[in-house]
C-alpha cells in the first residue's frame, strides 16, 4: 500500500477536532456513497479456517461469565498477501496492557508471516481521527467514542471492526471515589462531586459510568467533569484535586486497600468497549489486507493471550520488553481476557449514554453504520 503524504503535514494546529471533521466533509473521496456506506463490493467468500471450530460466539451473547471465542494456536494459519503491504497504526498510548496482542504481534512477526510491513505510531486519539478518515493512517487503535460516532454521521468511512479486551475477575480497573468521613462504598453519593476522566464526556467509559453514578445518587448533570493527563489523575484524586476517577491497570493498586478510598464499579463484564478502527483503505480499497491485519491479530491472541498468560514467566519477560514495562508491574494485576469480538448492542449502550451527557448530534446510528464484523468472520473462516 503506496504511503501518502507526511503525517506532520495532515495535523492542524490549532483546529479541533470537530472542526477538521467538518472540513473533511468537503472532500468529494470521502462523501461518496460508498464512503457512506462502508464496504460496498457485497459479500466476500468466507471458507472454513482449520483450527477455528470455535473462532466465533453469538454475538448477542453478553453475559459476564462469556468465554471468548478462541481458535487453537497458531490458527488462523498465515496466508500471504501476493505483495507487501505497509499498514500505518496508530495509538494514544504504546505501553498499555491491552496494546499487548498488538505489540506481541509486531515483535514475534505475526504481521511479517502475512507480508504486512506494520508500523505503529503514537498519536492522540483527536489528531488521529482526522487522519484516519483521510486515509492518512490506515487502522486506530481506539474506541467508538462520541467524536467518531459524529465523524461515521457525517459520512466518513470508518468502522469498528474488532474488539479489544474485558476486564479479569479480580480486576479494580474502573471507577473509585475518595470517601468522606463516615462514607462507606455502599454508601457514597457522588452527587455535585469533581470525576477526574481522561478524555471527558465523550468517552466509552461513559457507559459503564453513567451506570456507578446512578447507583450513588448522581447523574452528569449532577457531577463536574475535569479531564486530566494520564499522569495526573491519581494524583489528583489523592490530592484533592477531584472527588472520584475512573483509574486503570495498575494505577488503582496503588489505592486498593486504602481504607480511603472506594471501587464502585468498572467496565462490563464480557463486553469489549475499544478495539481497532478501520479507514477507508482497509475498508474499501485492499480489503484483503484489513484481513490478513486481523489475521494476524487474532492469531496471537489464540498463541500468546488464550488464558492467564502472566503464569508464564518467560512470556511475561517478552511482555515487559514489548511494552517497556517492568514484568513485576505487568504481574501486579490479573491478566486481560483478550477479545476481538464485537457485542451486539454495544453500540446502542454507547450512543444512549452519550446522548445523555449531551456529546452526540442527531438520531442514533444502526448498529452496521459502526461496526463490520465481516474482516474478523473471515479471518477466523465463520459465515455469520
Amino acid at each position: 500500500m503506496a504511503r501518502r503524504p507526511s503525517l506532520a503535514r495532515a495535523l492542524i494546529t490549532g483546529v479541533t477536532l470537530f472542526g477538521v471533521l467538518g472540513s473533511l466533509a468537503t472532500c468529494d473521496a470521502q462523501t461518496s456513497e460508498s464512503a457512506r456506506s462502508g464496504p460496498s463490493a457485497g459479500p466476500r467468500p468466507i471458507t472454513p479456517v482449520a483450527g477455528c471450530a470455535k473462532g466465533w460466539t453469538d454475538p448477542a451473547a453478553a453475559s459476564a461469565a462469556r468465554a471468548p471465542a478462541r481458535c487453537a494456536p497458531g490458527a488462523p494459519a498465515p496466508k500471504p498477501l501476493k505483495k507487501k503491504t505497509k499498514i500505518v497504526v496508530s495509538a494514544s498510548t504504546l505501553t498499555a496492557e491491552y496494546l499487548a496482542p498488538l505489540r506481541i504481534a509486531m515483535a514475534k512477526g505475526e504481521f511479517s508471516k502475512e507480508k504486512l510491513d506494520v508500523e505503529l505510531k503514537l498519536l492522540p486519539t483527536p489528531d488521529a481521527l482526522p487522519l484516519l478518515a483521510k486515509g492518512d493512517i490506515d487502522v486506530q487503535y481506539a474506541a467508538p467514542e462520541a467524536a467518531v460516532l459524529n465523524g461515521i454521521r457525517q459520512g466518513f468511512a470508518i468502522r469498528w471492526v474488532a474488539g479489544n479486551f474485558t476486564p479479569a475477575p479480580g480486576s479494580k480497573s474502573g471507577f473509585w471515589a475518595r470517601l468522606k468521613p463516615g462514607e462507606t462504598a455502599d454508601e457514597v453519593s457522588l452527587k455535585d462531586r469533581t470525576v477526574g476522566t481522561l478524555i471527558g464526556k465523550g468517552s466509552v467509559i461513559m457507559y459503564p459510568m453513567e451506570k456507578v453514578l446512578s447507583a450513588h445518587k448522581a447523574d452528569v448533570d449532577s457531577v463536574r467533569f475535569q479531564q486530566l493527563g494520564p499522569a495526573e489523575v491519581l494524583t489528583s484524586l489523592k490530592n484533592g484535586g477531584v472527588d472520584a476517577a475512573w483509574l486503570l491497570d495498575p494505577v488503582w493498586r496503588q489505592v486498593d486497600g486504602d481504607a480511603d478510598y472506594a471501587f464502585l464499579g468498572g467496565q462490563p463484564r464480557g463486553e469489549p468497549l475499544g478495539g481497532l478502527l478501520f479507514g477507508p483503505d482497509l475498508l474499501t480499497e485492499d480489503p484483503d489486507a484489513g484481513v490478513a491485519f486481523l489475521r494476524a491479530y487474532i492469531r496471537t491472541v489464540n498463541t500468546y493471550f488464550a488464558g492467564d498468560y502472566k503464569e508464564d514467566t518467560a512470556f511475561l519477560d517478552d511482555l515487559g520488553e514489548a511494552l517497556k514495562t517492568e514484568p513485576d508491574t505487568l504481574a501486579a494485576v490479573p491478566s486481560l481476557r483478550m477479545d476481538w469480538e464485537i457485542r451486539a448492542g454495544t453500540v446502542d449502550r454507547l450512543q444512549k449514554a452519550y446522548a445523555t451527557a449531551g456529546v452526540v448530534e442527531g438520531d442514533p446510528l444502526p448498529e452496521d453504520q459502526v461496526v463490520d464484523r465481516s474482516f474478523y468472520a473471515e479471518a477466523v473462516g465463520h459465515q455469520p
